[in-house]
């Protein structure tokens, strides 16, 4: 693998803005501070967003996707410069809550190199490049218009899809998985340090307003929806030293799981904003996405 986990370690964002969560603040003002879109200082600006270019990836696109609601979604297509290593496979990106996509990109380098895919890199509403307000139900409708996208893109019709999130990218990525698994394009489920949902979280992140969780009216309960994920294969990457997300939320999620085929790996030293930096993360996708999303006796 090629190594860039020197660099993935600096644009590590904060994804942990509930834990400033307070609760006087919990109601009113919690979208704000579950997805601060503004960090770090101009994340939400089409300026504050690196291009792939930055980083030596030119063989992609810059695109704005229309949503039902008349939101424009900003996103990165990036082609595999490595096509040998993969039989027509897309990832689809959803990265956690803060920051925004060219955070991400030193990711998609190594998935496009080293796993040999295309990448679709989706940014959410009123983050980066995107218009609009966050909400539970906003991103929702952002990760099936991005799905859309890819299943009715002429280059890569029929293509074998692999949803892929990041903490609260986790949580949408379940949600987006449940609804389309019938589809049978969507190949595998792969989640990194995802939570139950974000009132079971709130009793870790930030202690003093625990009494209060109810009073959250953003839910993202994947411990409810991941059991009906039953076709698609799931690969489960856990830091254990998530300092954000304790490591029994993805032990929780694992118990609930009904997957087909359900594939668990550790990091020991990964806390919440590098376990991507980690050894052995890219080698447990790469082996993933061939043996279990692929099948053991496809081509790859």
């Amino acid at each position: 693998m090629a190594s860039y986990l020197s660099y993935l370690r600096l644009p590590a964002i904060a994804s942990s803005g509930i834990a400033f969560l307070a609760s006087g603040l919990l109601y009113y003002k919690q979208n704000e501070l579950i997805y601060p879109r503004y960090l770090p200082s101009g994340a939400n600006t089409d300026e504050g967003v690196p291009r792939p270019t930055q980083f030596g990836i030119s063989d992609y696109e810059d695109l704005r996707l229309p949503t039902p609601d008349g939101e424009t979604l900003g996103a990165f297509f990036i082609r595999p410069s490595n096509k040998g290593l993969s039989r027509n496979v897309t990832i689809l990106m959803f990265h956690g809550n803060a920051g925004n996509i060219g955070h991400r990109i030193p990711i998609a380098k190594v998935l496009e190199e080293e796993v040999g895919c295309n990448v679709l890199m989706l940014e959410y509403r009123g983050y980066g490049m995107s218009t609009g307000s966050p909400s539970e139900e906003g991103l929702m409708i952002d990760a099936q218009t991005a799905l859309d996208y890819i299943r009715n893109r002429k280059d890569i019709k029929g293509t074998k899809i692999v949803v892929y999130g990041q903490s609260l990218g986790g949580a949408v990525a379940i949600q987006l998985v449940a609804k389309n698994q019938e589809a049978r394009d969507v190949i595998g489920l792969i989640l990194e340090n995802t939570f139950t949902s974000i009132k079971k979280l709130i009793p870790s992140a930030f202690p003093p307003a625990k009494y209060i969780a109810w009073l959250c009216h953003q839910y993202w309960s994947s411990e409810d929806i991941l059991p009906q994920i039953t076709e698609v294969p799931i690969l489960f990457i856990s830091g254990l030293k998530d300092e954000i997300v304790p490591p029994s939320h993805m032990k929780q999620l694992l118990s609930v799981c009904r997957a087909k085929s359900i594939t668990w790996r550790t990091i020991p030293n990964g806390s919440h904003n590098d376990t991507v930096a980690e050894p052995n993360y890219f080698q447990f996708i790469f082996d993933f996405i061939k043996e279990k999303a692929l099948g053991e006796n496809d081509e790859f």
